[in-house]
């Protein structure tokens, strides 16, 4: 499928909050309806600061970010503190299209069920927010993106909290809505097999300010995961998958164990 024009894009853009550590600099990134990025960095690299820029939340200390007001953000986990029900989470998403101090209307109320039914939470639209598992409020939260009717989704990491059948949920539904081609999607994680399974187009940052930026199969290499995360990765091909898998599996230190000799 081709793409259509970018959604939103940085051009040489770079980010520092006390302009010594830099969390990017001349990033160019774009990110065009029916594709998914992937973001990889390891822990304090500036995953979330990116995507508060790309999201608008904050401005690049340098370069240019054309971002799309009709934006989508999906943090790790919903930390409200009065007991919503999952509607009225979902209708949060509409606040751009109701007027200020007004209600959600009939039309609201029907975007919000379509997004829950899009993302399989509609028979929980009465419940608590508070009392879904962690897997079942991330689907809230991306129904909440997708009842604001966005042409951009961002999320970050979405699957960190899920066990792999959730994880495999949230990224199917991801790959699903990508592949409607009107919406362009940009995760963060740390799960170098999520992107191979998932993502169009790789972002890796590296423990410097540097960043790797482009399609999955070139980015994603044994040489550029080792030099991301600082220990030997192997990629294992699954020819017998339908569609053809690659897993990548950090080789970790392991503890020795000797043999008790003593007989």
């Amino acid at each position: 499928m081709v793409s259509d024009p970018a959604m939103l894009h940085l051009r040489d853009a770079g980010h520092s909050y006390d302009g010594k550590r830099w969390q990017f600099r001349a990033l160019d990134l774009e990110l065009r309806a029916g594709e998914i990025t992937a973001i990889l960095g390891p822990n304090g690299r500036g995953k979330s600061t990116l995507l508060r820029v790309l999201a608008g939340l904050l401005k690049p200390t340098t370069g240019l970010a054309q971002v799309n007001p009709r934006t989508g953000f999906v943090p790790q986990d919903f930390s409200g503190s009065f007991p919503y029900s999952v509607l009225d989470v979902v209708l949060m998403g509409r606040a751009r299209h109701i007027a200020l101090f007004g209600t959600p209307g009939k039309a609201d109320v029907g975007k919000a069920l379509e997004a829950l039914k899009a993302t399989g939470m509609a028979g929980y639209a009465k419940r608590s927010i508070a009392s879904l598992s962690g897997g079942e409020r991330q689907l809230v939260l991306i129904a909440r993106a997708l009842a604001g009717e966005n042409d951009v989704l961002l999320l970050d990491e979405p699957a960190s909290a899920l066990d792999l059948k959730n994880q495999d949920v949230v990224l199917t539904l991801l790959g699903r809505l990508a592949d409607s081609g009107k919406l362009a999607i940009a995760f963060t994680t740390h799960q170098p097999n999520h992107a191979a399974a998932m993502a169009d187009k790789v972002l890796l940052m590296l423990p410097t300010a540097q960043t790797l930026f482009g399609a999955t199969d070139e980015v994603m290499t044994e040489t550029h995961l080792e030099a991301l995360y600082g220990l030997p990765v192997r990629a294992v091909p699954f020819s017998g998958s339908t569609p053809s898998q690659t897993a990548f599996i950090p080789l970790f230190r392991q503890r020795r164990r000797e043999e008790n000799t003593r007989g």
